[in-house]
């Protein structure tokens, strides 16, 4: 298992947590600060003494990107089966235990994913969020899979690793380099991850640009795609972006897949700032409560992995 960490060092200990918790016990963690400028060496240097008798290791690298943290950490890792998790993400305490028992009883499959519970900072609690059954003609379309998902090592070894020149997207230009190369996957229809919904970070940059993204994609694998597609990617990375998109020589399977990406995450940041109002709320309810009893404000409830 794979956590690559930059500046997120106030966060890393809740990822840790969710990865001691496995009822599967047989794991290994990395931990990759990637350049970082806060505490997120000393924390996990922290984490590591606080558990002497699991095997965390801390690495620690010039900020090069999340896909060459990534990538770094796996080389430093032995097992037969990889996870990656971001230091703002969690997983559930049956994530490892699931997937690896998909993997070991179907040499066939190379990949477990499962849905998603989307959780902020003011709601813990989280939402599940149900993703569809692995398809490959539908994941040409548009991201099914999130990038915490269980795979055989040597997916990663013949697909090359992440693309480290990919910012944004790494995730999904990954998986289809797997199908690529014949890799199937398995979807597990359980909220097993649970994924941080901030208004800042590298998926808002993606969603702000998110045809460059999939031009990028399509150029990295012409071969999963129309000639007509091959042709538009082409044409967006030529040129300026806006052009493009107002360019009636734009495929409409490619501007459906924008629109399916913008409604996804309309839903969730509505998901985020309902759950902000509401906290909110509730505050203020519980202060005027505390007024009228002569008591003090009854404090908010702990942060918990969902």
């Amino acid at each position: 298992m794979v956590i690559p960490c930059r500046d997120y060092g106030h966060y890393l200990p809740h990822a840790v947590e969710s990865v001691l918790a496995q009822t599967c016990p047989d794991w290994e963690l990395v931990v990759v600060d990637d350049g970082s400028t806060d505490d997120t060496a000393a924390v996990a240097r922290s984490l590591i003494a606080d558990h002497p008798g699991r095997r965390i290791r801390l690495l620690e690298q010039a900020g090069a990107g999340v896909s060459a943290a990534r990538n770094a950490g796996i080389a430093a890792t032995t097992g037969r089966y990889v996870l990656p998790l971001d230091a703002d993400d969690v997983i559930a305490p049956t994530m490892l235990e699931r997937t690896v028992a998909v993997l070991d009883d179907n040499p066939d499959i190379a990949i477990v994913s499962t849905d998603v519970s989307v959780f902020t900072d003011d709601d813990p609690r989280g939402q599940a969020l149900e993703l569809p059954a692995y398809d490959q003609d539908l994941l040409l379309r548009r991201l099914i899979m999130f990038y915490c998902s269980l795979y055989r090592r040597e997916v990663w070894q013949e697909v090359g690793g992440y693309a480290e020149g990919m910012r944004t997207g790494e995730d999904w230009d990954f998986w289809i380099a797997c199908a690529e190369r014949g890799f199937t996957a398995h979807h597990l229809h359980e909220p097993l991850f649970g994924a941080r919904n901030k208004d800042d970070g590298l998926h808002v940059e993606a969603a702000e640009n998110d045809l460059a993204v999939r031009a990028r994609i399509v150029a990295n694998h012409p071969g999963m795609f129309k000639p007509v597609t091959r042709a538009w990617a082409q044409a967006l990375l030529a040129q300026d972006e806006r052009e493009c998109q107002a360019d009636d020589r734009v495929p409409d399977d490619i501007l459906t897949r924008a629109a399916d990406m913008d409604q996804f995450l309309r839903v969730v940041m509505s998901l985020q700032r309902t759950a902000r109002l509401q906290h909110r709320h509730i505050r203020r309810l519980e202060a005027a409560l505390a007024g009228r009893s002569g008591g003090a404000p009854v404090p908010g409830n702990p942060t918990t992995v969902p």
